[in-house]
């Protein structure tokens, strides 16, 4: 026994599922080690304290791995073992042609098959050359092995690593897929993981799965198999199979909704963007100069003075310049005085790597003043162009064009980009759902009588009420614009939930007119073509489309080639429409139904 490692008390081994997600199998097993049950050893934090030094880490790891294979064996368990070692233990096993490692996996009655091995590479120690470390662990799969990186997200287990070495699994630790169900930033990095493991040709294996919405989320991304307590706690004598509720939920043809990134369309937009390049004076320059300068420069909406060193000190605007000098007397009073008397001292300075919402921001504040001089953009505070307000009012208006794509700016709900990737993935998993198109009847003449601010009080009202009628993990609520709103239920009990989500509205509806108006019962305005009306109050109208997995599967009972989003969102359409001459705002429509009387020929 090495001098750096006391005596051990008897160790156990406990194994947990990793389980397939595309049909519910189990894959394999992670081996954990345990110390004493009910003792200060027994978790394996305390066991790996005891080793002082790098011997007996490397003694204390390969005892923990006999311990699991031995009992692994014993069990006659399918699939595969993932078995830890820390870059340390591993380069000891693998040193002189990897004799050591096949040592380890003779236990009683025959050696394990190295192909039922799975090496998971841990933090426990630091990796070291990460070019060396790679080229010892090529002798595994000379041996027949596969390896995992472990606890990838986490400390050593990084993008470096990658690079260097050809795991043919990363385990996504569980930080990353806690919460996965609702973070779109763990979503966004489970993502990228799982394109660049595919680009490798490696596995992606999520941890920690604890519930059923991220089982659903990770299943749906192409996750290839899973581990965590709600797929099967670590226990000594595990069964050869998953409980049946998992294997069904992981059956359903229900899709995840996933968690969105609604993009602000800020994101990488500065301000060295909007740069405009430009002469500059010095402090001493007349001027007269000056006008000669703007003359010469007809574009030229203003004119920085400058240091000789090139940092910014003022910036004089073009049309208050020149009205000046078309004032009496003016060109002889002030012509051949220094320029400095005619500028603004405060410009706007704006880093060309500052960011459009902050230059956006600063100007919409106390500083509104200054938006007709434009303002200077520098790099390390030495003058690099002009930016002119025009410029930034029009990039400001192109991303809240793109930002308004992906998400309505009033209510925050996803846009027509992303209710159509939804509706695309529905259709490709051909998962049944209803599509409800919700609409606001007499919201105009509502808008029109009490003002804007109303009306958008109203809308996030609307948005509130339905956002409440909606699973979170199953059903998709998106704004497509005014007061038209589309959700994509999956669950069977949609019908309750709509209706009741449309009796809330309507009551609360009519608390946003004025007393006078709800005892009169409604508003006078004027139709569409001008002519002078009475408007009830505003209420929820909402036209359900079913669209069945037999419609999907046979697109040719439509009298279409393939069932899309055009003809989910024209068949929403007609249910609006019937919706809105329903006696109680609900109508449903069969997609079948539609195609039948023509409404969805190609």
């Amino acid at each position: 026994m090495p001098s750096g490692l006391p005596p051990l008390p008897p160790l156990h081994a406990v194994f947990q599922p990793i389980v397939l997600l595309a049909d519910g199998s189990v894959y394999g097993y992670e081996a954990l080690i345990r110390g004493p049950l009910g003792s200060p050893l027994e978790t394996p934090d305390a066991l790996f304290r005891l080793a002082r030094d790098a011997e007996a880490t490397i003694a204390l790891e390969c005892r923990a791995a006999r311990t699991a294979l031995e009992a692994w064996a014993a069990l006659d368990l399918p699939g595969r073992l993932f078995v830890n070692f820390s870059p340390l233990t591993l380069r000891h096993l693998l040193a002189g042609g990897g004799e050591a490692m096949s040592a380890l996996l003779a236990v009683d009655g025959g050696a394990i098959a190295p192909a039922r091995v799975v090496i998971e590479v841990t933090e426990q120690t630091a990796l070291g050359d990460a070019a060396a470390f790679g080229r010892a662990m090529t002798l595994l799969a000379e041996r027949g092995m596969q390896y995992a990186l472990d606890d990838f997200g986490t400390g050593h287990a990084n993008l470096d690593l990658l690079a260097t070495l050809t795991p043919q699994f990363v385990k996504i630790d569980k930080s990353l897929v806690c919460g996965i169900a609702t973070c779109s930033r763990r979503f966004e990095i489970l993502r990228a993981v799982l394109r660049l493991m595919h680009a490798f040709g490696g596995r992606v294996i999520a941890e920690g799965i604890e519930n059923a919405d991220e089982l659903a989320v990770v299943r749906d991304l192409g996750v290839t198999a899973a581990q965590g307590y709600y797929l099967g706690r670590p226990v000594a004598r595990p069964s050869g199979e998953i409980a049946a509720g998992i294997r069904q939920a992981l059956a359903s043809k229900q899709i995840a909704v996933f968690p969105q990134t609604l993009r602000s369309g800020w994101s990488g937009m500065t301000a060295g963007r909007l740069l405009r390049p430009a002469p500059t004076v010095l402090a001493s320059t007349p001027n007269n100069d000056v006008l000669a300068m703007f003359h010469a420069h007809p574009d030229l909406h203003a004119l920085a003075v400058v240091t000789e060193q090139g940092r910014p000190l003022a910036l004089i605007n073009r049309q208050n310049f020149i009205d000046c000098y078309a004032m009496p007397f003016h060109r002889e009073l002030y012509g051949r005085k220094a320029c400095m008397s005619m500028a603004n001292r405060d410009p706007a300075c704006f880093d060309r790597g500052t960011s459009l919402e902050t230059v956006a921001q600063w100007f919409a504040g106390e500083q509104r003043r200054s938006l007709a001089d434009g303002f200077v953009i520098t790099d390390g505070g030495r003058y690099l162009g002009l930016g002119t307000s025009a410029d930034l009012l029009g990039a400001v208006t192109d991303i809240r064009m793109e930002a308004a794509r992906y998400a309505n700016p009033l209510t925050f709900l996803p846009g027509n980009i992303l209710l159509n990737q939804h509706i695309g993935r529905l259709l490709e998993a051909r998962s049944p759902f209803h599509a409800c198109y919700v609409d606001l009847n007499h919201f105009k003449p509502f808008n029109d009588h009490y003002g804007y601010w109303k009306g958008d009080e109203m809308l996030k009202g609307a948005a509130a009420v339905l956002s409440e009628a909606c699973d979170g993990a199953r059903d998709f609520l998106g704004h497509i614009g005014g007061d038209d709103f589309l959700i994509l239920f999956q669950g069977a009990d949609w019908e309750p939930r709509i209706r009741n989500a449309m009796a809330r509205f309507n009551v609360a509806a009519q608390a946003l007119y004025a007393p006078d108006d709800r005892a009169a019962g409604g508003i006078q305005g004027e139709d569409r073509h001008g002519r002078p009306m009475f408007f009830a109050p505003v209420t929820m109208a909402a036209g359900v489309v079913r669209v069945s997995g037999d419609v999907m599967a046979d697109a040719r009972q439509l009298a279409i080639r393939r069932l899309d989003i055009h003809h989910i969102a024209a068949a929403a359409a007609a249910a609006k429409h019937a919706a809105k001459r329903a006696e109680h705002g609900l109508a449903l429509l069969d997609l079948g139904e539609i195609a039948a009387r023509g409404g969805l020929a190609e």
